[in-house]
């Protein structure tokens, strides 16, 4: 599975998120998952909201394009972002480091 692909409305991106950190950090792979780590707790929400301002502004689009649409209690999770698909994958490929789609 890629860590990123694109759909008719944006991309669908898949993340390792990583709660509870030092500092925001987008970047690299965690297996096949985009590593997201946060500095929010698992506790309520944050660290969801926490992911999809990180991942919004990291792509530069608002917060309400970026919705979590799996994994909203675990570390693995799917969030869909709204979009141009072009624009968004090439974002995307340059925070995967890789070309996100092996």
């Amino acid at each position: 599975m890629p860590a990123f692909r694109a759909t008719a409305a944006g991309i669908v991106v898949e993340v390792w998120v990583m709660p509870r950190a030092s500092r925001d950090q987008i970047g690299g792979l965690h297996g096949e998952r985009l590593k997201v780590a946060v500095s929010a707790p698992p506790v309520d929400g944050a660290a969801n909201d926490a992911v999809r301002a990180a991942l919004a502004k990291a792509l530069g689009v608002s917060r309400s394009q970026v919705e979590v649409i799996h994994g909203q209690k675990g570390r693995q999770k799917t969030l869909a972002v709204c979009g141009d698909p072009g624009l968004l994958s090439a974002k995307a490929k340059a925070l995967v480091g890789t070309d996100g789609s092996r």
